[in-house]
């Protein structure tokens, strides 16, 4: 019986972007009220979006019979994180300004920060 090998967990990764957008929200909704939460809220979905379609994308395909596959999946992904980043920061600037770009800005960037804490929140399978 052949072993199935297993893709990185990147859950933990993706909910810790999530409690980074809710913490930023709540925190703007205490310093400027509801039209921060949303400006923050908007900011970290900006980030948070993109980086869902990244994962759902990049690990689709696993092997190393499929390495092709997964390189090509790679650079689709990247390529479409890139473009779907683009297209949700038109569609919030021209459909729903935010009224705080402070916290847009900072909810953005924070969420795209915890991708340096990936080593300790992306779990890695068992090779044993």
């Amino acid at each position: 019986m052949a072993a199935r090998i297993q893709r990185p967990q990147v859950q933990r990764l993706l909910m810790a972007q999530l409690a980074v957008l809710a913490l930023t929200s709540v925190a703007a909704a205490g310093i400027d009220g509801i039209s921060g939460a949303s400006s923050a809220a908007l900011g970290g979905l900006v980030a948070f979006l993109p980086n869902v379609f990244f994962a759902w994308c990049v690990f689709r395909a696993q092997g190393a019979r499929y390495s092709k596959a997964i390189v090509n999946n790679f650079y689709r992904a990247e390529a479409g994180k890139f473009g779907l980043t683009a297209a949700l920061f038109t569609l919030v600037f021209i459909a729903v300004p935010p009224s705080n770009p402070t916290f847009f800005f900072g909810a953005y960037v924070v969420t795209l920060f915890v991708h340096w804490l990936g080593p300790w929140l992306v779990k890695r399978p068992s090779h044993t």
